[in-house]
């Protein structure tokens, strides 16, 4: 037990298994309060000596790095959209994965504003064998994924499937970043009715009529609200 927190520090991990924890416990202290938290405060919020910390990372510097290293890591966000049900049709897969990729923007924005980085986050000094991806090759995978949601669907597109995708990727982005949007986001299922739909009103309707939205196999019409 300790004075400071009056309960026991967490039991031993493997080397590594201690780094991914310590990580873990420390990005969204850093997306609070940003990369001036002490180590005193990663520290308890890991459950660990101070100490500790040191003898997992040579400085806060290398932890903070391999903060921004997790933080940008694009593995959950493109294991998630390879979790997408293939069965759903193509107007709500590509619905999900607009939330999934917003979700994933908004919390790149936000650990860069809060570690103070406004430009391409800085080289991996500490990990020189193992570089970050470009984020040009970052938006290929993305890129890549999106087609690969689309599937047997791309048929029925008038661009190619990848266009589609780079569409995607630009709407979210703009839409997602806090500096372009406004303060007005729009929701996953706008964004897929511009991609789908576009904005154009169709010429036999009133003003004001609802635009017709393809439900539930996008193949037959049903005329109400998106």
């Amino acid at each position: 037990m300790t004075a400071a927190t009056g309960r026991q520090r967490a039991g031993r991990m493997a080397p590594e298994e201690r780094r991914a924890a310590i990580v873990a416990a420390t990005l969204p202290l850093v997306l609070e309060h940003g990369a001036g938290i002490s180590t005193r405060q990663i520290a308890e919020a890991a459950d660990v000596a101070e100490g500790t910390l040191f003898r997992v990372f040579p400085d806060k510097d290398a932890l903070m790095n391999a903060v921004l290293r997790q933080g940008l890591d694009p593995t959950s966000t493109l294991r998630a959209i390879d979790g997408i049900d293939r069965s759903l049709p193509l107007r709500e897969r590509l619905e999900a994965a607009v939330e999934i990729l917003a979700t994933r923007l908004r919390g790149v924005t936000g650990l860069l504003h809060a570690m103070g980085i406004h430009g391409p986050p800085p080289k991996d000094e500490h990990h020189p064998g193992c570089e970050r991806p470009s984020p040009a090759a970052l938006n290929d995978r993305f890129r890549a994924a999106v087609v690969d949601l689309v599937g047997p669907d791309a048929h029925r597109l008038r661009i190619p499937a990848d266009e589609l995708a780079h569409v995607t990727r630009l709407l979210v982005f703009s839409s997602s970043h806090p500096m372009i949007n406004d303060g007005r986001e729009l929701s996953a299922s706008s964004i897929v009715a511009i991609l789908l739909d576009g904005l154009l009103a169709r010429p036999d309707a009133p003003p004001g009529a609802p635009e017709p939205c393809h439900r539930p196999d996008d193949t037959a019409t049903e005329v109400h609200p998106c």
